[in-house]
């Protein structure tokens, strides 16, 4: 027992932590892409931005309008915040530190369902950002709840069919163990690219971040469900939000990039020693981070989806994309059967690939056959000469 508190204060330490100075990358890339500075008064180049903004909410007037549900109005951002951190609770960051029975895992909880209880868990914090709109009783609140919840549903459909290839593929739902068999093969990018672009999409809605943040765009509906919140309610809130980006990065890294192997094929640190833990530790922390980057560029480069566009990328795009290569996976997985070590062979990898890459070009062509808007832009364009003139 003791053991385990350790490593949750350790890990909700650390995590709360990186979300502070999340909120001040995320400031500091913004500045970068728009060509300003971006926060730079608090402390050295605005370093301890993140503790001022902190306290500015904790002592910010907490004030709750006479209109709304208030219990269900204040326990919605402790669910959308406590279901994050409980998420975080079965993601492996580092392998382990001795060997036998007195072997230190670092991970809180080793359980043999660890891909279905963060799927569970992430599904659930639907209910802290819709109970959240209805409970505010504002108009623009409920609109933001229903959209998020119809897009969280929808999405964890593609996410679940995405992340069933790499358990087929692994033959686990331990993700530790995905992780040992991506460190004796390949790392499942390089065999399932296209299945890590479903994901990709499937993570960028679930965790509500542009192009599909409809669930609090400001042009429509003010704040979307959290228009009434203020305080350290808004807080959680938004401290849930960079969160749960961190369980679905984390997520990206054990599943497709290999945790923390340090390169495909290179195992640097395989001791079992402090030392090497620490640099395994380091190595995952590296590839969460250029994942959380990726995630800031993003926002600031691509446009909002609209609401429609947003459902049909879901179900006319994700749903079958993810069930083609499920099928495909299954019919290779037929004729190719598991080592002693638990491998595949070359031939498996390299036929999984083609599958992947074969659903990537069935879809460019039924896009570019089956859409007249991108067949007529492909026409030439014939000038009159004499209007030209004219």
């Amino acid at each position: 027992m003791l053991e385990i508190l350790i490593k949750i204060v350790c890990v909700v330490g650390v995590v709360l932590l990186m979300v502070a100075y999340m909120i001040l990358a995320e400031r500091k890339i913004a500045g970068w892409i728009q060509d300003r500075i971006g926060p730079n008064r608090a402390g050295p180049r605005g370093i301890i931005q993140p503790i001022c903004d902190g306290l500015k909410l904790l002592f910010k007037e907490d004030y709750t309008p006479d209109y709304v549900h208030k219990f269900l109005f204040i326990v919605s951002p402790c669910i959308m915040m406590g279901l994050a951190l409980s998420a975080i609770a079965v993601i492996p960051f580092g392998g382990q530190i001795g060997e036998g029975e007195n072997a230190i895992h670092l991970q809180i909880a080793r359980v043999d369902i660890g891909i279905l209880f963060v799927l569970a868990v992430s599904s659930l914090s639907v209910y802290g950002v819709f109970l959240g709109g209805w409970a505010s009783n504002n108009k623009y609140s409920l609109l933001g709840g229903m959209r998020a919840a119809a897009q969280m549903l929808s999405y964890e459909v593609p996410l679940a069919l995405s992340i069933l290839c790499i358990v087929m593929l692994s033959g686990t739902l331990r993700l530790e163990k995905i992780v040992d068999l991506q460190m004796k093969g390949c790392w499942n990018i390089f065999t399932q690219p296209f299945v890590f672009i479903i994901f990709l999409f499937c993570i960028f809605a679930e965790t509500k971040r542009v192009p599909f943040d409809l669930a609090e765009c400001e042009q429509e509906l003010v704040g979307g469900f959290h228009t009434e919140y203020s305080s350290m309610k808004f807080g959680l809130y938004f401290l849930g939000e960079y969160a749960h980006m961190i369980v679905a990065c984390s997520m990206a890294v054990v599943l497709f990039f290999g945790g923390w192997q340090t390169l495909p094929f290179v195992n640097l640190f395989e001791s079992h020693t402090l030392g090497a833990a620490v640099m395994r530790i380091l190595i995952f922390l590296v590839k969460l981070w250029l994942f959380i980057a990726f995630y800031m560029w993003v926002r600031w480069t691509l446009p909002r989806f609209r609401f429609d566009q947003v459902m049909s990328l879901a179900w006319r795009a994700g749903v079958p994309l993810a069930l083609s290569l499920l099928l495909l996976n299954a019919i290779i997985m037929h004729f190719y059967s598991p080592g002693s070590d638990g491998g595949y062979s070359f031939g498996y990898y390299f036929w999984q690939l083609f599958a992947n890459i074969g659903v990537f070009v069935a879809l460019i062509m039924i896009v570019g056959f089956s859409n007249p808007q991108l067949a007529a832009a492909n026409k030439p364009i014939l000038i009159d000469k004499t209007e030209e003139a004219s």
